[in-house]
């Protein structure tokens, strides 16, 4: 069991140390050139309209992308923009992201001992909701390759993702989907809250 144990840790950060071979310094060019107006050349939206995506796992970032370009997850803006990325752009403009420090807010009303908080921590009981911290961490950090930090996300892009992944306009994580399926509209705005704050 241990030898399995290291192996797998040994994968991991090989597979991490794989993509921290994107180019910052080329991907810094693309942001400026091509990111920037909806997502800031460091990552750090100036509108909740659009995510952060400052200090995000380059790995998430590449997968996102590659959906936008093969049109697994639908956006009229992202789409296009995708599809003029060769693989490497898409790598090198990830680690740009990664690099980049996030500039995050505070919840607005869901803190500690919030229902928001609540959801985030322990889920949702009575429908089977799990917990968030469960595949994104306690403080929203996420787990490289798999699961995206959500330390900071901008509520209100949150929000409108929950309920994207609810209505199946977004189908590229199945498990969020038929999590965001057995969430009211109060409980993804609680924890979208709450996501913006947490640390």
């Amino acid at each position: 069991m241990g030898l399995l144990v290291r192996m797998m840790v040994l994968m991991l950060l090989a597979t991490t140390n794989a993509w921290a071979a994107g180019d910052a310094a080329k991907g810094a060019e693309i942001a400026k050139a091509v990111c920037v107006a909806c997502h800031a050349a460091d990552g750090n939206s100036p509108t909740p309209a659009f995510p952060k995506l400052a200090g995000q796992h380059p790995e998430y970032l590449v997968k996102q992308l590659k959906n936008f370009k093969a049109g697994e997850r639908a956006n009229a803006v992202m789409m296009p923009i995708a599809s003029a990325l060769s693989d490497d752009d898409m790598q090198n403009v990830a680690a740009h992201f990664a690099a980049q420090k996030s500039k995050e807010a505070g919840a607005t009303s869901n803190g500690k001992g919030s229902v928001g908080e609540k959801i985030y921590r322990a889920g949702i009981a009575d429908t089977k909701v799990p917990a968030c911290a469960s595949c994104h961490g306690p403080a929203g950090s996420g787990l490289p390759v798999r699961f995206p930090r959500l330390s900071g996300q901008y509520a209100d892009y949150t929000a409108l993702q929950m309920k994207a992944f609810r209505s199946g306009e977004r189908a590229n994580a199945p498990m969020m989907k038929m999590i965001a399926a057995r969430m009211t509209d109060a409980d993804i705005a609680a924890v979208s809250d709450y996501i913006q704050g947490v640390r």
